[in-house]
């Protein structure tokens, strides 16, 4: 019996052509298989807000905007109407000091309309800290 010591050694070689592939098919799977939201069905709820922090009011701006619309700096209303009126009074208030904190105070039942214009005049000066006032939700917790 003859016992052969050169064995020829077999080169193990991984190709990862198949794994691509693989990886490949499931990438094209999960894209054509998602469902995309269409905004224009979607019913918006509001959210609720939650108790949480709040900015020391002594050191910020204060916008108020009550039911209708009108705006006030602090305890004074802004005389005129639209986002150059409310550009004046907010610069008229703060000076130039940019980065300190604003406080937008809206009623439930403005118009979203003056609380986006209050948001731009805001942008438009440089303002970056802002904060929107909310009430805490008193209904149940859900998680």
């Amino acid at each position: 019996m003859r016992i052969a010591n050169d064995r020829r050694q077999d080169e193990f070689e991984i190709s990862v052509v198949p794994l691509i592939d693989v990886l490949l098919t499931l990438l094209m799977f999960f894209v054509l298989t998602t469902t995309f939201v269409r905004h224009s069905r979607m019913q918006v709820t509001l959210p609720k807000a939650s108790p949480s922090p709040t900015v020391n009011q002594a050191q910020s701006l204060v916008v108020v905007i009550d039911r209708q619309g009108r705006f006030y700096i602090g305890n004074t209303q802004v005389a005129g109407a639209g986002v150059d009126a409310l550009k004046q009074a907010i610069a008229a208030a703060a000076g130039d000091k940019r980065d300190q904190a604003v406080t937008l105070r809206a009623d439930a039942m403005t118009p979203h309309q003056s609380v986006v214009t209050a948001m731009d005049a805001l942008g438009q000066l440089g303002f970056t800290r802002l904060s929107i006032a909310t009430t805490p939700d008193q209904g149940t917790n859900q998680p």
